[in-house]
């Protein structure tokens, strides 16, 4: 009979969609994000950084980008490196929170950690010309983000979100581009969480002598690992851009296979040892040592 009262029917409805909201939207912040669920190492954005935040979101980057890596085991080993899943303690400071749910991008709640280049060198490469870093990428050019930074409303918006700052911080905001706000958010980006680097052993060749001497044989294989793994930030002609040059080392193969496969943190060279194996990383190194004399 009350599907024939629409009124009631209506009504009724409607308290069964609030109960349902209550119990799964509502009541659950009576228990999270309480003391015990914050993370201490999690900080503020400076005004830089809310800048870049404002921007990110003014840019509509979220429509692409989630910012939550999920506790499959899939997503933390794609996403995650090394901070494991979300948990909410991140995301205390995020007014609004961007997690998301659509990936057109990949996720980047941990991009931070990815790319740890101190000057975001790669970021800047990458957001001037996204095909020049990942030639397969959809991803429009931001160039257009290299003017002025309006500082405006800088303070006011600290203050409004009760973030602490200093004078510093804010003179800071002089001279700076859209382009380094969006960066200076971007390399902030999961580089708060605890992250336990495992002490694990070098990624070491079983054998220190480099079984390819002839650079003819393996040039093709070589040449196209190089151009997926290695051109983005070291030249499509090894001619060095964010990275070195790479046309002949005077160092020893088996130092530079070491390089290859643990890369070098401080630099923001990344590991390669979990996406090549022993004997492209040797065709590298062949590559690098002669390749030069065979241009």
């Amino acid at each position: 009979m009350l599907e024939k009262n629409p009124v009631i029917f209506i009504i009724l409805a409607f308290i069964v969609i609030m109960v349902g909201t209550a119990v799964t939207m509502i009541a659950p912040f009576k228990w999270i994000n309480d003391p015990g669920d914050r993370i201490a190492e999690v900080k503020p954005y400076s005004p830089l950084q809310q800048e870049g935040r404002d921007i990110y979101m003014r840019e509509g980057c979220n429509n692409c980008h989630s910012q939550t890596v999920r506790t499959l085991a899939v997503d933390v080993e794609r996403y995650g490196y090394g901070g494991g899943y979300s948990k909410s303690g991140e995301f205390v400071y995020d007014r609004p929170q961007l997690w998301g749910s659509r990936r057109t991008g990949p996720d980047l709640a941990r991009i931070g950690l990815k790319y740890i280049d101190p000057k975001g060198m790669w970021h800047r490469k990458h957001m001037d010309n996204p095909q020049s870093v990942v030639p397969a990428s959809n991803m429009p050019a931001y160039a257009f983000l290299n003017t002025p930074l309006d500082t405006t409303y800088s303070e006011r918006k600290m203050k409004l979100l009760k973030f602490p700052y200093t004078q510093a911080d804010l003179d800071d905001l002089k001279g700076k581009s859209e382009m380094d706000a969006i960066i200076a958010y971007m390399r902030k980006l999961g580089t708060d969480i605890p992250v336990k680097k495992a002490a694990a052993a070098q990624h070491l060749p079983a054998s220190r002598i480099n079984p390819f001497s002839d650079l003819k044989a393996i040039k093709a294989e070589a040449l196209s690992i190089y151009a997926r793994d290695c051109a983005s930030c070291h030249g499509d002609k090894r001619e060095g851009t964010l990275g070195p040059a790479l046309k002949g080392s005077a160092r020893p193969d088996a130092e530079l296979f070491a390089i290859i496969a643990n890369g070098i943190e401080a630099n923001g060279m990344p590991s390669f040892s979990g996406s090549l194996d022993e004997q492209k990383i040797w065709k590298l190194v062949t590559l690098i040592k002669l390749g030069k004399q065979d241009d």
